[in-house]
């Protein structure tokens, strides 16, 4: 069903819709109704097209801290082992009472760790109970 409506456009717009009617491309009525109807189509894309944009921008942002806190860490933990490689001797294959307290000390640290992880909570940067650093 179509309904006659009575519009007011500017003279320049009307000339330009003239001009358009008057070539292969169909009447004013029809012109007029498929801009309409492609405004209104994009105005609503773009409606959601800002509400997504927020989301979007705080996730990458939160990727970012993400992907810098992994960096931290792995150069951290690069250095750490670069040193005890480098500066801790080796243990000799006699000494089973040294070698006995290092396998007790990394099974303690896995645990801990365990704990740690399981439990939420870190022991540097990011503190979730309190929103600042630890």
């Amino acid at each position: 069903m179509k309904v006659r409506q009575n519009l007011y456009i500017d003279r320049e717009l009307s000339d330009a819709l003239e001009a358009l009617a008057a070539g292969t491309v169909g009447n004013k009525s029809r012109l007029v109704n498929d801009a309409l109807a492609d405004w209104l189509a994009r105005r609503a894309t773009r409606e959601i097209d800002d509400l997504l944009k927020h989301r979007l921008d705080r996730i990458t942002r939160e990727i970012g801290h993400a992907r810098r806190d992994i960096e931290v860490l792995l150069e951290s933990l690069s250095l750490f082992v670069r040193y005890q490689l480098m500066v801790t001797a080796p243990l000799p294959d006699a000494d089973a009472a040294a070698v006995a307290v290092g396998r007790e000390r990394f099974e303690k640290f896995v645990a801990q760790v365990g704990r740690q992880l399981a439990g939420g909570k870190r022991s540097i940067g990011h503190d979730p109970d309190t929103g600042g650093a630890a």
